[in-house]
């Protein structure tokens, strides 16, 4: 507990740090003290991060879903945007010096270039000014008040050009991204050579479908366009790897109907994901089932075309008594048989592998959904995205169908993946 309270205290410091940054560059910089703009934007400094927070713990406090759908657009932009101005805003840090520089100078130029030369005259000597005589009401406040106001002025020019550049390349960042989002994912091939794998099999095509993610913000249309980018492929069978859903089913049931318009000659399945532990998974199942989809819960089926299609719940389950089971799903199989796996997260590759399974299909990375979050993941992560070997056992991952928390990729687009199994013996 003492653990915990301590990360939670580091955490909300260093958002505190952050903002206090982001405050400064973008408000105090830029704005005059006292101006409406620099009220407005110390307010929005303190608003949006208490909408993130509220985005991000509303589910879990069991907030009522309209609630839910209304901080969760600006809360988690918000989080995305934060992200893109401090990266903007550091590089301008190493702008600032060299634009204050040449602001400097073409200063500089300006002023020699258009103060005039010292007329000089041989005849008449210049009358001595008395030592009484007051000062010249133009050019002492000049001397006072000219070079620092003009400093000031270069200042804040450097200070709008940077923040107003940062702020540009990050909502049109985060824009861009989150077009990618609601467009829907693009159809990705992958051609998986497996040795087991009989000729009658070879071409057999799987759309690999992973991290959903119906929530507040994607709804049933997200799905909607899902279901109509399988369909229109026409696999020979449908794989839904697991996070599928964050939230209850009593709220997003009607978001998840068009499942049932899936359509594959083999059928649809369905494994956990660790955001269904996070919903209700025992009645997200019951639910996918009445939609048509089939769970496989440490579970194996065989597959007409010749090789056994096995599934494991995620790794989240084990604090519930559900997590995978390898020897249930896999242990008395006939290995003389290609074995397929749906695994939501890329983790148990290794589990997979000491059981014979010839190709494991996961998600659960997202690609890392937010550059530079794919360093991050790769971390945490034996393979973020694509297919990779280990051992006798090849891997592939999805970057996702959906997005969590902001509705935004950056550089990591959504995919489904319609996998073709080839035969050697072809």
């Amino acid at each position: 507990m003492v653990v915990f309270l301590l990360v939670l205290v580091v955490v909300f410091a260093l958002l505190g740090a952050v903002h206090w940054y982001v405050w400064r560059r973008l408000v105090r910089d830029v704005t005059v003290a006292g101006s409406l703009a620099r009220r407005l934007g110390t307010a929005a400094v303190v608003v949006l991060p208490l909408l993130s927070l509220a985005a991000l713990v509303s589910s879990r406090a069991g907030a009522p879903f309209p609630l839910q759908r209304t901080v969760a657009w600006p809360g988690f932009l918000w989080l995305a945007v934060l992200l893109y101005l401090v990266l903007a805003l550091l590089v301008g840090e190493a702008v600032r010096p060299l634009l204050r520089a040449w602001t400097g100078r073409r200063a500089a130029a300006t002023v020699t270039a258009t103060v005039p030369a010292e007329p000089v005259s041989a005849t008449v000597p210049a009358e001595p000014v008395p030592a009484t005589a007051p000062a010249d009401p133009v050019s002492e406040p000049a001397s006072v008040t000219g070079p620092r106001g003009s400093d000031l002025s270069r200042r804040l020019f450097v200070s709008r050009v940077v923040g107003g550049s940062a702020a540009a390349v990050a909502v049109g960042t985060v824009g861009y991204g989150t077009y990618g989002v609601l467009r829907g994912p693009r159809v990705k091939r992958v051609t998986v050579p497996l040795a087991k794998i009989p000729r009658a099999a070879h071409g057999y095509r799987i759309a690999v479908v992973s991290d959903i993610h119906l929530g507040p913000i994607l709804g049933r249309a997200h799905t909607q366009r899902i279901v109509d980018t399988i369909n229109a492929a026409q696999p020979d069978l449908i794989a839904v790897v697991g996070d599928l859903v964050d939230g209850t089913v009593e709220n997003l049931g009607p978001a998840a109907e068009p499942l049932a318009r899936l359509r594959a000659r083999h059928g649809s399945f369905f494994v956990t994901g660790n955001h269904e532990y996070f919903s209700g998974a025992d009645a997200w199942v019951d639910h996918v089932r009445e939609l048509g989809l089939r769970p496989l819960r440490n579970a194996r089926v065989e597959i007409p075309a010749g090789f056994d299609l096995a599934g494991v719940d995620d790794v989240a389950g084990e604090s519930e008594g559900q997590g995978p089971d390898f020897a249930r799903a896999l242990g008395d199989r006939d290995r003389a048989r290609a074995a397929v796996l749906l695994a939501h997260q890329p983790i148990v590759v290794h589990d997979a592998v000491r059981h014979g399974v010839d190709l494991q299909l996961s998600g659960h990375t997202h690609g890392g959904q937010l550059w530079p979050g794919n360093y991050l993941a790769e971390l945490a992560n034996p393979t973020v995205a694509g297919l990779e070997r280990y051992g006798d056992t090849q891997l592939y991952v999805s970057r996702g169908a959906g997005a969590w928390g902001p509705p935004v990729r950056v550089g990591a687009p959504s995919d489904i993946t319609i996998v073709e199994l080839a035969s050697k013996r072809a």
